[in-house]
């Protein structure tokens, strides 16, 4: 009996530690034809987010709101604004920013959400719009 605590207490120290397997993280964008606020992040954001550490770490996907909803997602609640970011871990929603504050504000409150999650990600601090 005592080996068998032992193994488990083994193991689930050991499990406690591990990084999850095969965990898909994506950043939903719930946008819908028309929307300003959507535009303005296409323009100052949409250029570069694959290229940085967050894109990396957490892939866009966009989603049409006027559209049915993926079935592969599931939100906590309705989206009521565009756009709203949305955090998804093996597709179900785990945090979200609805609105867009402006470049400066978005890259900090997107690493706070990953970073929440314990999802690393890389800073990199010279991308703007115009590099390819």
């Amino acid at each position: 009996m005592f080996r068998y605590l032992t193994s488990l207490f083994v193991f689930a120290t050991f499990a406690a530690f591990a990084e999850p397997a095969d965990v898909e993280t994506e950043l939903m964008m719930a946008e819908e034809p028309g929307c300003i606020w959507c535009a303005r992040w296409n323009t100052e954001i949409g250029p570069i987010y694959d290229k940085t550490g967050e894109g990396a770490a957490a892939p866009l996907r966009r989603v049409d709101i006027t559209a049915p909803l993926p079935e592969d997602i599931t939100l906590a609640r309705s989206v009521n604004f565009t756009p709203t970011f949305i955090l998804l871990i093996d597709g179900t929603e785990v945090t979200r920013l609805e609105g867009y504050p402006g470049e400066d504000f978005f890259w900090g409150l997107l690493g706070q959400m990953l970073t929440a999650q314990n999802i690393p990600f890389e800073v990199k601090t010279s991308l703007s719009a115009g590099e390819g």
